[in-house]
């Protein structure tokens, strides 16, 4: 009986042929793995351990162990950047997902293929712009003098909203913003998720009589339920680093009413140079979405149908 190919006469140890695939493989994925190293795994670590020291660009790190972690949670200021972040990605996140689903079921339907494909495409349009450019066209929107929003307020005998001037109405403006440009994304993923939908189970319910909202609750939502699922992590973790929309619209302002923490994370490192303090908020936002990710994750198990 002739011996495999793969295995040397001992039985015990590849051939030469395995070994010399396996060398292969392993300088296939050596250009990938390097790249991670350099640009991933390294800034993690270097960041990590920044988080423990004072920085300064002439004397170098000095360890000062956790008094930066002290500082973010004992300081007044950046625990109300901490809250703004949070309050963003809870409204972001529901209304994205939210009204995505809603577009989903409501395009969802036999319509004209023209009409169909049209209500898509205008929907999911916003999602390919840059969130810059959509968010410098809707300062022109929200413009307190010259806004086209506040310009029509007045043609309606409406009393002109200060948008983005106000503490009280900023944030809301910018999670309108946010939710116009984003939800077209969870639209075209539900409509994905609804057409698996098995379609002798939503006829066999028609037959017994089952109203919309039975066949909803009761089939589409215990489907789709996964898809939610993805559709909540994956809005949580984007709306708690949101950075570009807020910048442009009010740099973080009035007052700190819209600051989040990427933007405190960039101004503390890039503007008063306070580097190793900026790297333990970042460790902090860290482990902010692991910790929100690993709850969503375990509250999954009582919903989710997998």
């Amino acid at each position: 009986m002739t011996a495999t190919p793969s295995i040397s006469a001992s039985g015990n140890r590849p051939s030469e042929l395995k070994r010399a695939q396996a060398r292969a493989g392993y300088l296939f994925i050596l250009p990938s793995f390097a790249l991670y190293l350099t640009f991933v795994l390294a800034p993690v670590i270097v960041t990590f351990l920044l988080a423990f020291t004072y920085y300064d660009a002439i004397d170098g790190a000095s360890f000062v162990g956790l008094d930066n972690f002290k500082r973010f949670f004992t300081d007044g200021r950046s625990l109300e950047i901490f809250w703004n972040t949070l309050r963003f990605a809870f409204f972001a996140v529901t209304f994205n997902v939210g009204v995505g689903l809603a577009l989903a079921l409501a395009l969802n339907r036999a319509m004209p293929a023209f009409l169909l494909y049209f209500f898509r495409l205008a929907f999911f349009l916003p999602v390919i712009i840059a969130a810059a450019f959509v968010s410098i066209v809707w300062g022109y929107f929200y413009g307190d003098d010259l806004g086209i929003i506040n310009y029509y307020l007045i043609r309606l005998g409406i009393t002109p909203v200060r948008w983005l001037t106000s503490s009280s109405t900023a944030m809301m403006s910018i999670i309108i913003m946010d939710v116009w440009k984003n939800t077209g994304f969870f639209m075209i993923i539900f409509i994905a998720a609804l057409q698996g939908v098995p379609k002798t189970i939503m006829d066999a319910a028609i037959m017994d009589g089952a109203s919309y909202w039975r066949r909803f609750s009761r089939i589409i939502l215990p489907w789709i339920s996964p898809v939610i699922f993805f559709n909540i992590v994956y809005a949580s973790i984007g709306a708690m680093q949101v950075y570009e929309s807020i910048v442009i619209l009010t740099s973080g302002g009035p007052g700190d009413s819209t600051r989040s923490m990427s933007i405190y994370i960039v101004e503390e490192a890039f503007g008063s140079f306070e580097i190793g303090y900026a790297a333990s908020v970042s460790v902090i936002l860290t482990f902010v979405i692991l910790i929100l990710t690993s709850l969503q994750l375990i509250a999954s198990r009582r919903w989710v149908s997998y």
